[in-house]
């Protein structure tokens, strides 16, 4: 009896059903996308899957004279920059007419207009972490506006989906595939994960410092690090990777300007690799939200591939514990 209880308790704390039906362990109260990578996220009531994570997510991103990734971890200001897409963009089946363009604002710029339907000329040598091709060029315009806007000669590019490929890290996600993203295609945290922090912080922070594509409602604070197979809208997702935060939660994404410490000072007294991953090595990484891969996104096609804001979490595999937890 003692064992069933326990049993019970766990599966309640992970969002389990104890027999029969499944209760949903958390609902999804947000999607974000992130056309550009590093610049501000569009909140959409649903976001289609491809075979890189969601659509337009990180499909765009602005690199230095040698091609290298420009993220807000070099220039902060990036958080300024403001990106619209037509809203039928996120329907699944939309496709862009010549017509159509992604709109770019930042604070003393005029609006750029970036064609979603022209054909650019393809650029070499652009590279992002560890990965390195070919990508389109979205022209001298872009170019112009984006190196008047932070000071240094930067372009902005468009990854080449026709002839490219960025492979997630295999010791995690054998398979996968993603686009500008730093390493996999989604990223998910909880409401309560932002909440548990803000009761401990002096100056409470909003969710768009940690820049997830699917925040959650409803579980208990870090459920999200225990979940190794989750269930949106009849789509299978895999927790493959501990989110290891870098500078970027630093910055206030509302000013672009950086704080020395925070929420980085506090995460490392209760959420370290020391603290939560004593048998790893990365002691004085700090971790919050969970990587992410869907197994619908392997096979070439399939209607209703979509999650929308609204739609009930379901756990099918937990880790037992964060130690477990790839990171």
């Amino acid at each position: 009896m003692a064992m069933e209880k326990a049993a019970s308790f766990l599966s309640s704390l992970l969002g389990g059903g104890g027999g029969g039906s499944p209760e949903p362990a958390a609902t999804v109260q947000s999607i974000t996308v992130y056309p550009i990578k590093s610049s501000r996220g569009i909140s959409v009531p649903q976001a289609a899957i491809t075979s890189t994570g969601f659509r337009w997510d990180r499909h765009w991103m602005v690199v230095n004279t040698k091609g290298r990734a420009v993220t807000q971890r070099v220039e902060p200001t990036l958080a300024l920059v403001q990106v619209e897409l037509p809203p039928e963009a996120f329907a699944e089946d939309w496709q862009p007419t010549p017509d159509d363009h992604m709109v770019i604002r930042a604070p003393g710029m005029e609006p750029l207009k970036i064609p979603l339907a022209s054909e650019c000329a393809t650029i070499y040598d652009v590279s992002v972490w560890e990965w390195s091709g070919s990508a389109y060029d979205e022209g001298p315009e872009a170019a112009e506006w984006f190196s008047t806007f932070f000071g240094n000669p930067t372009r902005l590019v468009r990854f080449k989906e026709e002839s490219e490929a960025r492979l997630t890290d295999p010791d995690y996600a054998r398979g996968y595939k993603t686009m500008f993203s730093d390493g996999f295609p989604f990223l998910i945290t909880s409401q309560g994960s932002l909440d548990a922090l803000n009761e401990i912080l002096k100056e409470p922070i909003p969710i768009n410092r940690f820049r997830p594509n699917i925040l959650v409602e409803g579980c208990h604070p870090y459920a999200e690090d225990l979940w190794k197979t989750i269930k949106i809208n009849k789509l299978t997702f895999r927790g493959v990777k501990l989110c290891g935060r870098c500078k970027v939660p630093t910055i206030n994404q509302e000013t672009g300007i950086p704080s020395p410490t925070e929420p980085t000072e506090t995460l490392q007294t209760y959420r370290s690799g020391e603290v939560l991953l004593p048998s790893h090595k990365k002691k004085r990484q700090v971790y919050f939200g969970q990587n992410l891969v869907c197994k619908e996104s392997l096979s070439a096609n399939g209607k209703g591939r979509i999650i929308k804001v609204g739609d009930p979490v379901y756990v099918l595999q937990s880790f037992s514990s964060t130690d477990e937890a790839p990171a």
